[in-house]
């Protein structure tokens, strides 16, 4: 089944300007959790390339390195995407979610 990434449910939608708001973002998804939502979260970045490189690596890596301190399941399908004129998307969500949708 093809799908685009701007279909999965999201929970949160986080716009992100800097590495600064990008860490924020990941203290406050890793707080909320990926095990047992139906959803995931939505990150927006500006299409300025080298920014939006940055933010994608400190939102991935924190993600991930997160849930590895909290020993929570880091079985976490992203995609990058353009999600309009201004901005660059990441969605973050759950295998299992992903598995259960039928993607």
């Amino acid at each position: 089944m093809d799908f685009h990434p701007k279909d999965l449910p999201i929970s949160k939608t986080y716009d992100l300007k800097d590495e600064k708001d990008a860490a924020d973002a990941v203290e406050d998804m890793v707080r909320l959790g990926f095990k047992d939502k139906k959803e995931g979260f939505r990150v927006l970045m500006p299409k300025e390339s080298k920014i939006a490189k940055r933010i994608g690596y400190t939102v991935t890596t924190g993600v991930t390195y997160g849930l590895k301190q909290k020993n929570e399941t880091r079985d976490i399908r992203y995609w990058t995407y353009h999600h309009d004129d201004d901005h660059y998307a990441i969605v973050l969500i759950s295998s299992n979610v992903v598995s259960d949708l039928g993607f």
